[in-house]
């Protein structure tokens, strides 16, 4: 079991081998010229071309294709006049984001990547989505917080579905659909593919067939339909953006709060260049909370675990990343598990500095897990899914206003997590994106035998986010000092019973690429609780350690050097299992304690379990389509 030091000094290194290696990673990292510490928006130039983007231009050949431009310069014409010399064209400009959407011809994307004007080239990829929950979660113990009168139920805070449509006949939805949009050029808000009626339905579905058990997490949170995905799932980056960039528009006048993902492409470029992972920063830092489901990647087709194969947007540190649990249809926690299919980090997108290198992300994801095993909830009438797999449909009824089916996935986890962020905001409208997730991780329940890069800070717990909800300050603002009282009374215990399971909480945070821990994280006013941070900016490297900003974080907050296997207690407690410095690496990874190499990841023992990564964060059993937004 790991000891921890009750203060920010830097923690202890648990052997002199982990203490090479850590050395090794941030030597390496300097002689790169990777900036260590807080993260710096002054990226240095290096690679301007997404790695898929490149690939997929040599092999075109003529054909023109599409690709969303960052530029470099705040002149237009400069970007105008190159397009027209080089024979493309542009699509669409985006309100919010600088970020636009041209079409090329292939020979000439390397060529326009080499003007000074180019910020970024990457490509349009193509979207799909990725395929008894509020007693288990607690959410049914936080909805009678609210006292005899009334009830925490989401009502009034805005979530934005971004999906395949919605089924708004179904009864799950009743007259709380507010606004639909169309943005894939279909002219079409329903759901003809049936995986956005679903989704919506475990968010903020209306209590609607067999007394209510299948009632979404916010009963009561109003729906905002933003339509992404065709009838057959397919959609694209573009899409996506256009819808962000929609939201962040109109997000006062709905007051949309939280936005929901339940999809995803193959996460290839940095979260510091990736158009898609800039809109979601955009956006939390405006005050929406952004969940984004993590893939579904867990395993190879022969059921070995695998690494690293988060899914974009979940790759972007500020969006709450969502893993599967599997509950074996039970309302007790005590025999929950990792759904073997959701995918694990760390995260493997990269940039490439001018030098040819890579520099790997490696962050710790997900955040935190959520049922996502055989959820039932609203199936949306005569819908693709359904269509081409019967055995979907639930059975429970006959009637198309009440139909049900059956999905797993880490789609159906993200909701899960999207509704009890709502029923927070509800409690505590003050709450700002960052510290809604630290409540969320900090009140998780870690699951014995798995990894953080498996689950995060634990299962959702909300039951417990919802004590601390109540009592979180409404008046924290900019000007707070750090180290100031967070709660305005008692912290609450810190342990919560669910079905007579009783359980303590993680009381820790998923920082980047580590930990932190201690009670003065929901005592004491922490800056990486604000708007326009991230939860991982109190971390830094120094002398060889991980240690905290007194900047970000107070005293009696921990920083670990050390990444954990849960023995199913505090996120402390557990087994050793990666030292954490590694991650801070570029690409270096490690099994067993051996060094391999750039991107290579073995060994069946202390982290990967049977799981085996080779290269450029490309896994064995792969079965993912390249340039795909996948649904998890």
């Amino acid at each position: 079991m790991m000891k921890q030091k009750t203060t920010i000094k830097r923690s202890k290194i648990f052997s002199w081998f982990s203490a090479c290696l850590l050395l090794l990673a941030v030597f390496t990292q300097s002689q790169s010229g990777q900036s260590q510490g807080i993260e710096s928006s002054n990226q240095q130039q290096g690679e301007k071309l997404s790695g898929d983007l490149k690939k997929e231009a040599r092999i075109s050949g003529g054909k023109r294709i599409k690709v969303i431009l960052d530029p470099a310069t705040t002149d237009a014409s400069v970007i105008n006049t190159l397009l027209r010399l080089r024979g493309g064209k542009r699509l669409k400009n985006f309100r919010n984001f600088s970020s636009q959407v041209v079409e090329l011809p292939a020979s000439i994307v390397e060529l326009l990547a080499s003007n000074p004007a180019i910020g970024h080239l990457s490509l349009d990829k193509e979207l799909t989505s990725f395929g008894h929950v509020t007693q288990t979660t607690g959410a049914d113990l936080a909805q009678a917080m609210a006292g005899s009168t009334s009830t925490y139920n989401g009502a009034g805070v805005g979530i934005a579905i971004i999906d395949s449509g919605i089924d708004t006949q179904h009864a799950a939805f009743a007259g709380r659909n507010v606004v639909s949009m169309d943005f894939t050029g279909t002219n079409q808000t329903a759901d003809p593919y049936g995986h956005g009626s679903h989704v919506a339905a475990i968010a903020a579905g209306l209590p609607n067939l067999n007394a209510n058990a299948y009632v979404g997490v916010a009963s009561q949170a109003p729906i905002l339909n933003l339509r992404v995905l065709d009838a057959q799932g397919h959609g694209s980056v573009s899409n996506l953006i256009s819808a962000l960039d929609w939201v962040l528009t109109n997000r006062i006048t709905y007051n949309i709060r939280v936005v929901n993902m339940s999809l995803g492409t193959t996460a290839v470029d940095s979260y510091k260049v990736d158009p898609l992972c800039l809109a979601v920063r955009r956006l939390v830092d405006a005050g929406v909370v952004v969940v984004c489901a993590a893939g579904n990647e867990g395993k190879t087709s022969t059921g070995q675990k695998v690494f690293g194969q988060i899914h974009s947007p979940g790759n972007e540190p500020s969006a709450i990343t969502v893993g599967a649990t599997n509950t074996y249809a039970t309302d007790s926690r005590s025999d929950d598990t990792i759904a073997t299919f959701s995918s694990r980090g760390p995260t493997r997108s990269y940039r490439t500095d001018s030098a040819g290198v890579k520099h790997y992300d490696n962050l710790i994801k997900p955040d935190l897990v959520a049922p996502g095993n055989k959820i039932i909830a609203a199936m949306a009438r005569n819908n693709y899914l359904v269509t081409n797999h019967p055995t979907l449909d639930s059975q429970l009824s006959t009637d198309l206003t009440l139909k049900q089916m059956t999905m797993s996935g880490t789609s159906m986890a993200a909701p899960v997590v999207a509704g009890a962020a709502a029923m927070l905001l509800q409690a505590n409208p003050s709450l700002k994106p960052n510290m809604v997730k630290a409540i969320l991780m900090y009140s998780a329940q870690p699951l014995a035998g798995f990894n953080q890069l498996e689950q995060g800070a634990g299962q959702l717990n909300v039951e417990g986010a919802m004590r601390l909800a109540k009592v979180v300050r409404t008046d924290l603002n900019a000007a707070t000092a750090v180290g100031s009282a967070l709660l305005t009374g008692v912290a609450p215990t810190a342990q919560t019973t669910i079905s007579n399971h009783t359980f303590t909480w993680g009381q820790g945070l998923i920082a980047g690429h580590t930990f932190t821990s201690g009670a003065n994280l929901m005592t004491k006013y922490q800056k990486i609780y604000g708007l326009g941070v991230l939860v991982g900016d109190g971390v830094l490297v120094g002398d060889g350690v991980l240690i905290g900003d007194s900047t970000m974080l107070s005293d009696g907050v921990t920083v670990s050097n050390s990444i954990i296997t849960s023995s199913g207690g505090l996120i402390t407690n557990g087994v050793f299992c990666l030292n954490a410095g590694v991650l801070i690496g570029d690409g270096v990874l490690i099994g067993d304690g051996v060094l391999i190499g750039d991107g290579v990841l073995i060994g069946d023992g202390v982290l990967i379990g049977d799981g085996v990564l080779i290269g450029d964060g490309v896994l064995i059993g792969d079965s993912f389509p390249s340039g795909k937004l996948i649904g998890n």
